[in-house]
């Protein structure tokens, strides 16, 4: 709770509906909070857009 929810993040660029385990989605958003930075911001940005253009782990 001690940032903002956005509208992408790492869990969703990772894997989205491949990963299952709710322990590894909250890994990687503690990662994100814990390394947070303008250059990761748009590293996640510009991964975004392959993820969604390359329809990976969408079902």
């Amino acid at each position: 709770m001690s940032i903002t929810p956005g509208l992408t993040g790492m869990w969703q660029v990772s894997g989205r509906s491949d990963i299952r385990d709710f322990e590894e989605i909250v890994k990687l958003d503690l990662e994100y909070i814990d390394n947070w930075s303008l250059g990761l911001n748009i590293k996640i940005l510009i991964m975004t857009v392959f993820t969604v253009l390359g329809r990976k782990g969408s079902k």
